[in-house]
């Protein structure tokens, strides 16, 4: 068994698709429009679908924003380095909402940036994890 996907809904596709492809420098992998459902989702990844787990973007075409709720905590990207990552998504104009630095309570470095629809993900590098 293996995770395949993780899904979000998406308020603006488009504007989705230019943050996680140019921002966070993912590869959209495959997209569908579903008219009679009034849906379109759009896979973006990392690596392909067949051995890296990847992100669904879902859009509504009525829904136009959601309500994040007070359960979905972050999505969690490796960088090799959270400090010069950070630099690069602030220069496309990515919104960093926690600078670089050691986690409370422990000594991982890492950093949160927003996605357009306030979704939240972590940087982290590829170092030990407390």
């Amino acid at each position: 068994m293996r995770i395949l996907h993780a899904m979000i809904r998406v308020g603006d596709l488009e504007r989705s698709l230019q943050f996680y492809t140019e921002v966070l420098k993912m590869k959209l992998l495959r997209r569908k429009d579903y008219p009679e459902g009034r849906f379109t989702l759009a896979f973006v990844g990392y690596g392909d679908e067949a051995h890296d787990t990847v992100l669904e973007l879902t859009y509504n075409w009525d829904t136009h924003e959601y309500d994040l709720g007070n359960g979905f905590g972050h999505i969690a990207i490796e960088v090799d380095d959270v400090y010069q990552a950070v630099e690069e998504i602030r220069a496309k104009g990515g919104k960093i909402v926690r600078e670089p630095g050691p986690m409370k309570h422990g000594s991982t470095i890492l950093a949160f940036v927003e996605d357009p629809d306030g979704y939240k993900i972590e940087l982290l590098s590829p170092q030990r994890q407390d």
